[in-house]
């Protein structure tokens, strides 16, 4: 007797199902010969701190991981390549009334399935200001802020949340969301809308790392199965961010309580195999893994010579 095959019965493929982030990128810098896995921050208790008034009365305010373009760094454009020149280490804050050239360039973004070419899947700051004219939102905060993407979590915890949590409670805003890019975004972002919380602003994460954000453990995510770099919609498509974004609306106003995970109607693609390609060593060639490495090797130079000419900058301006 035939086993009945899973098309039969319409079910879909197995790697359908949202990327396992942490897992994939273990057995992929394993496989390119690094040593012990990252580990991952990760807690059993979630803060929430309830929204004080309704979304058209509140005040809103967007955090980013996006870096601001810096046309001395190399390319950072569409279909850049990581460019570890490219990144900051500092908190930033900008003018939420005007416009601001952000660039995704220097995380591991999936660059196999989309082309850095509009900042409104990465950076939804146009989104909300139509959101406040629709009264879907009270309005913005004075400023939007720029979050670093550290892998230290000591760092993150100790200087970069704190110091976000200064500056979104100086502006008095009333709620906040979080735009998550690569991986470690997805932590760095995750830690940071816990530390809001615990002072009282509620928040909602818009990430497509699902298992990272649930791992580290949050009060509302809103989920899209999508590429990473695309979690405010997808590109060149206005209705599709709009959407997205009112998808995080909703789950900020409405979440019961923490660990609260709402996923995306919009679909990426009708055909999963997107999924298959993001850091999957099973995909790659031992001569691709060696370039890889090696090259992994050469960015992680530039970074630190970045990290070190930012906290420079940083005890002048101090």
């Amino acid at each position: 007797m035939s086993v009945p095959a899973d098309e039969d019965f319409g079910f879909a493929p197995d790697h359908s199902e949202p990327i396992p982030y942490r897992k994939r990128i273990r057995d992929y810098y394993v496989g390119l010969g690094f040593g012990a896995p990252y580990k991952w921050a990760h807690y059993d208790d979630v803060p929430f701190a309830p929204l004080k008034k309704p979304l058209s009365q509140s005040k809103v305010t967007l955090i980013t991981t996006a870096a601001l373009y810096q046309p001395d760094k190399g390319d950072q454009g569409p279909g850049s390549p990581y460019n570890s020149a490219a990144k900051f280490y500092v908190v930033y804050s900008l003018d939420s009334s005007k416009d601001h050239d952000t660039r995704i360039s220097h995380v591991g973004i999936d660059r196999a399935h989309t082309t850095q070419e509009d900042s409104g899947t990465w950076f939804p700051l146009p989104a909300l200001r139509e959101a406040a004219k629709r009264g879907l939102i009270g309005g913005l905060s004075p400023h939007v802020h720029g979050l670093p993407t550290n892998r230290s979590h000591r760092t993150t915890l100790d200087v970069d949340c704190p110091e976000l949590v200064r500056r979104v409670l100086a502006d008095k805003a009333d709620v906040a969301i979080l735009c998550a890019n690569c991986p470690v975004c997805h932590q760095s972002i995750s830690l940071a809308a816990r530390a809001l919380e615990t002072a009282g602003i509620p928040t909602v994460v818009m990430a497509c790392a699902k298992d990272i954000v649930e791992f580290i453990g949050v009060p509302r995510l809103a989920f899209s199965d999508f590429p990473l770099g695309n979690a405010a919609g997808k590109p060149k498509d206005k209705d599709s961010q709009r959407r997205t974004l009112e998808h995080a609306l909703r789950v900020l106003e409405s979440a019961p309580g923490p660990r609260t995970t709402v996923q995306n109607p919009i679909r990426w693609s009708d055909n999963p195999d997107w999924k298959l390609d993001y850091s999957n060593l099973e995909r790659l060639s031992a001569e691709e893994i060696a370039r890889r490495k090696a090259e992994f090797d050469r960015q992680k130079q530039i970074a630190k010579a970045k990290l070190a000419e930012d906290m420079k900058l940083k005890g002048a301006a101090e």
